[in-house]
């Protein structure tokens, strides 16, 4: 008797747990993530936006071959990589703790280049006119994407789309000068709000390397 009410236990016990399982919902698949650049010249009554799905670039990439560009990868003939081990100098970077790097500072220009929140920033303001500035921001995980399969003088940026689509919401580049305005940034929306981009112009950026 013991064993016959031990086995209907079990059996009740399965069918619970399929039930379960059928009555939980579908895991949400990732959100896709889109690459939003906009360049604003008022005084020319300028607005271009541009909304691209990381995957589709990511995708249509590798199909472009055109002179340096093949295969996903860039190369860059004349780069100054000779007698630079770029992978040695980027694993002490992401090694090492948050810290500015480079400081520049003379009567025409401030320049920064640090490492915050497994980011590298960089800043550079033009002192001369105070309305020129450039504002760089990319995950760590990024900068490797870039060099990990690549070869001598390239860049793997089919892998840095791929790094760039799990590093969060982030704004990349912001340029600015008296008569126009550049950015670049990703995130989940597949349009430009212009409510929600005036906020990311104002917030910090978010890390990449910690998601």
């Amino acid at each position: 008797m013991r064993e016959i009410v031990r086995r209907r236990t079990q059996i009740a016990t399965v069918l619970c747990l399929l039930a379960a399982a059928r009555m939980a919902p579908a895991k949400a698949a990732p959100a896709e993530k889109y690459l939003h650049v906009r360049v604003e010249d008022p005084t020319k009554g300028e607005d271009v936006s541009v909304n691209v799905p990381l995957s589709m670039a990511e995708k249509i990439l590798p199909a472009i071959n055109n002179h340096d560009l093949h295969d996903g990868k860039v190369s860059i003939p004349n780069a100054e990589m000779n007698g630079v081990d770029v992978r040695a100098l980027l694993d002490a970077v992401r090694t090492a703790p948050d810290n500015e790097f480079v400081t520049v500072k003379d009567k025409n220009s401030d320049v920064r280049v640090a490492k915050a929140n497994g980011n590298i920033i960089v800043h550079v303001s033009d002192k001369r006119d105070k309305e020129e500035k450039v504002d760089v921001t990319v995950p760590l995980k990024v900068v490797d994407a870039l060099f990990a399969t690549a070869k001598g003088d390239e860049l793997d940026i089919a892998a840095a789309l791929r790094a760039l689509s799990d590093a969060g919401d982030i704004l990349l580049v912001t340029v600015k000068d008296s008569s126009q305005k550049v950015r670049v940034w990703v995130d989940s929306q597949n349009t430009q709000d212009s409510g929600n981009h005036d906020r990311r112009e104002g917030s910090e950026p978010k890390a990449g390397s910690d998601r």
